[in-house]
């Protein structure tokens, strides 16, 4: 018999909302184009639309490759860039089976970047390791610090500081206690994204991260408001895809892409 776990592989702890938490926000589980079918995109690699966008040439497309689950991703705590927890062995069953997804060869990948936390190195590595690629670290692409709240459940830290915390879900200008504010968070992931496209050039580019990160990325590709961070849901080990041309125009062609863990 095959157990639940092994038949899916998005399993507890992947309903991260803004900050690491349970909730999800509108579009939680859907996917861009092509997505949620569980067959996988179709010629992802040259399905750019830059008719819709005017865009010229071709794209540095970033593929985003959330970590597998931790043990603080299972209770739904907050795990920032101050908490360094290695994967279960449930996430390197999930991170195996998105290395096998992207091993198919749907995407043309050409250099994986990873943030240099524990959690995403391993996940990247899998990766690596099955694309015959080398793996590269930058450091802005790490988790939002949460400052006080870094071990805490969401209903923990809304009970410690009842009005910051929901001032916080709104405001991109505020940090948690000690913690890092979102807009902090976006400024760096986009100075991260510059480098990689000045490093790598057009063409796909494997990224491993964070929900924050990841969600900041899928913002800027968006051209939306911050309240993405709040309404957008990402399970762990989800595929999701932003493109950024060299003449301006961005877009979003996958988003939480888990047909590798069903």
């Amino acid at each position: 018999m095959t157990s639940a776990s092994d038949s899916d592989l998005r399993g507890a702890g992947s309903g991260k909302g803004p900050a690491g938490q349970g909730s999800r926000g509108a579009g939680s589980g859907s996917a861009g184009a092509g997505s949620g079918s569980g067959k996988g995109p179709v010629n992802e690699a040259t399905s750019s639309s830059p008719g819709w966008t005017g865009a010229v040439g071709e794209p540095t497309r970033f593929l985003l490759l959330r970590h597998g689950q931790t043990p603080m991703s299972i209770d739904r705590r907050y795990s920032g860039s101050k908490s360094n927890p290695s994967l279960t062995d449930f996430g390197r069953k999930q991170a195996r089976a998105a290395a096998d997804r992207l091993g198919m060869g749907d995407w043309d990948i050409t250099g994986i970047v990873a943030s240099p936390q524990a959690r995403a190195l391993e996940t990247a590595e899998f990766c690596a390791d099955e694309l015959g690629l080398d793996l590269h670290v930058d450091h802005d692409l790490r988790e939002t610090d949460f400052g006080e709240w870094e071990g805490l459940t969401f209903g923990e830290a809304h009970a410690r500081d009842r009005d910051v915390h929901d001032a916080w879900l709104t405001n991109p200008e505020l940090p948690p206690p000690g913690g890092e504010a979102f807009r902090t968070v976006d400024d760096r992931v986009a100075e991260a994204r510059r480098r990689i496209v000045t490093a790598h050039g057009t063409g796909t580019i494997l990224v491993v991260s964070h929900v924050t990160p990841v969600k900041a990325l899928l913002r800027q590709g968006l051209g939306t408001g911050f309240e993405l961070f709040t309404r957008l849901h990402l399970d762990l080990a989800s595929l999701s895809v932003a493109e950024f041309y060299a003449d301006g125009p961005t877009s979003v062609t996958l988003i939480n892409d888990t047909a590798h863990l069903r």
